[in-house]
């Protein structure tokens, strides 16, 4: 059974103490508010510690999950890969590019598996539209739409929508369309927070593909869409409840099947994939390369100007 630990409670880590610990596979967790760190101790029977030192001197563990703000991520996570124990990040993989490039490469150095937080590969939804897609009924895809929308929770401080949420998309179309773009335009404001919380980020490919990313936190409503426009149809998904549709312009097809948990199905890959040795669905350098185009549209966004990429 591979032992696994999370650093980092508050937030989205609360919900890896709970699935790991579904898993029979959390074994310890690091968090600095005594007050949780007490209680979760009690509720998962599982040892908590104040920080990462303590850890690593009184535990053997073989995989970890980093649920820390964005700005510690490099340091947080350099610990665990140079001990040689696998590591998910939680996204983004790194507040700036430079040290992804550094984490990619420890973890290299020290046989290490880096992945990356990622969770929306694992959706149903998008795996219903991969599959769709794989099967080409409906021609290749030529135009993504996503749009990610709420109000912001007031949890996120340290980055705004693009390297937060923004990039769950960025990875998504990367993945559906198996390239990098090689040229990015944004536009961003900020209305709420002291960061960009509302973005539009358009995404160049080759062969004339493109990718549109609306996201904001000033939304009401939450809402996670995808529409994917191919050569011969449409198909569309929500990630919410996991419903996909699609139009191949005689008829709308809904295919059925059971509504399933996005974090427990990355979470069960994460840790197969270390109990296995194998790559991980998500590779660091996809957390590396994502954060770069990241980087690129808040560039965009600040000078107005498209940048242009090679990756």
């Amino acid at each position: 059974m591979i032992r696994s630990a999370v650093v980092g409670t508050g937030g989205w880590g609360k919900n890896h103490l709970r699935v790991l610990n579904e898993m029979n596979s959390l074994k310890a967790f690091v968090e600095i508010d005594s007050s949780k760190r007490k209680s979760y101790e009690k509720l998962y029977n599982v040892t908590g510690y104040e920080n990462i030192d303590l850890l690593l001197s009184n535990e053997e563990i073989d995989a970890v999950t980093v649920c820390t703000p964005t700005s510690t991520h490099y340091d947080v996570a350099k610990k665990f890969l140079t001990h040689g124990i696998a590591t998910l990040v939680e996204k983004p993989l790194t507040y700036k590019s430079s040290q992804g490039e550094e984490l990619v490469n420890i973890a290299k150095d020290n046989n290490s598996i880096l992945t990356v937080g990622f969770i929306e590969r694992f959706n149903p939804a998008i795996e219903g539209v991969k599959k769709v897609l794989k099967e080409k009924k409906l021609g290749d895809p030529l135009l993504l739409e996503f749009r990610r929308e709420n109000r912001w929770a007031g949890v996120v401080r340290d980055v705004g929508v693009i390297l937060d949420s923004s990039v769950h998309d960025i990875d998504t179309a990367r993945w559906i369309f198996h390239d990098e773009p090689h040229i990015v335009f944004a536009r961003k404001g900020t209305v709420i927070t002291e960061h960009e919380d509302f973005a539009t980020i358009v995404l160049g490919f080759d062969q004339q593909r493109t990718a549109f990313l609306i996201s904001n936190w000033v939304t009401p409503k939450k809402k996670r869409t995808i529409s994917v426009t191919c050569t011969g149809g449409n198909v569309t998904a929500d990630y919410l409840t996991q419903e996909v549709r699609i139009d191949d312009g005689n008829s709308i097809t809904i295919p059925k099947r059971p509504f399933e948990e996005p974090l427990l199905k990355e979470l069960t890959a994460f840790v197969t994939a270390v109990e296995n040795k194998q790559q991980p669905l998500v590779t660091g350098l996809d957390g590396l390369n994502t954060t770069k185009i990241a980087e690129a549209a808040l560039n965009s966004g600040e000078r107005g100007i498209p940048i242009y990429l090679s990756l």
